[in-house]
């Protein structure tokens, strides 16, 4: 029982991370019709931001993050959205797809051959220590990834739900020439909206990291999950996207514990399918209708 609760808490954190990263994914295409395939080097850039800050400015590890997340907001949401999605997205969506395919060979690339080629240790935000729960030792790390990813989450809900930003951001994804009627700048909750997918990505970069260091191909199996966890709880809805992520996290636990950690990449596309197959609008995703 103690090792189930361990494999649990473990997967609920991993799951909140990918959860995190699959609103974002959720959220550009909502507003956007954006489906980035660099999402997970997004994730893995602002640990670099980190590491290079503290190497080439000599600052120190906070000063480092908050540096970091002023670039992932310029870089990452603002330069991302003028530079790449605002020029392609007009040509169609398959363009767009491409060249975020692109992006992602170009930024892993780029960490490669301008940074380094080997793990680089990251220094985790809390002091790591071992908590006794019911018998399982659960890792701080896991605990803090879990409340802060679960603050992440009530904050942007409070946003979208509870402020007159949040509203004009949703009728703006649920209807953008409506909401120019009633004189909403769409084009600006448009942009609000790749600003705090930059956010997002941060703040799962600079809690994974530690964990699974940073590394130039951290990107790929974090974009997949965070795909897989989008479509698995439904890529239109926010609630979704939150739940996906954190069964997706746990299931992967579990298999690689109690079926073969050399299957574990591959259970996340079995319930994927299963969840295509069964349900294609996700777990809790709703059916949309549209005139072709």
């Amino acid at each position: 029982m103690a090792a189930f609760i361990q494999l649990f808490v473990s997967g609920l954190a991993t799951g909140a991370i990918y959860a995190l990263v699959a609103v974002g994914f959720m959220l550009l295409w909502q507003t956007s019709q954006t489906i980035n395939f660099a999402q997970g080097e997004f994730v893995m850039i602002p640990a670099f931001f980190v590491l290079w800050a503290i190497k080439i400015l000599g600052v120190g590890f906070w000063p480092a993050v908050g540096i970091a997340v002023v670039a992932s907001l310029l870089i990452l949401g603002l330069l991302f959205k003028r530079a790449i999605v605002d020029p392609m997205l007009r040509h169609g969506v398959l363009p767009l797809v491409i060249s975020t395919i692109a992006l992602s060979i170009f930024l892993k690339e780029a960490v490669k051959d301008f940074y380094s080629s080997q793990a680089q240790p990251f220094q985790a935000m809390i002091p790591s220590e071992d908590l006794n729960l019911f018998g399982a030792v659960i890792s701080s790390q896991s605990i803090f990834i879990l409340l802060i990813a679960s603050g992440a989450v009530l904050g942007l809900n409070k946003l979208l739900n509870g402020t007159r930003l949040g509203r004009a951001m949703q009728a703006t994804a649920q209807n953008p020439s409506v909401a120019r009627i009633l004189g909403i700048p769409v084009e600006r909750m448009i942009m609000y909206t790749f600003l705090i997918n930059a956010l997002l990505v941060a703040l799962a970069s600079l809690m994974i990291s530690p964990i699974y260091l940073a590394k130039f191909t951290n990107g790929d199996t974090l974009g997949l999950a965070a795909f897989i966890a989008a479509i698995v709880g439904g890529f239109n809805q926010v609630r979704g996207a939150i739940v996906g992520g954190l069964i997706l996290g746990v299931i992967e636990n579990m298999a690689a514990a109690y079926i073969s950690a050399q299957y574990r990449g591959a259970i996340p596309l079995i319930l994927l399918i299963a969840v295509i197959l069964w349900r294609p609008q996700g777990l809790m995703g709703r059916a949309e209708e549209r005139t072709v």
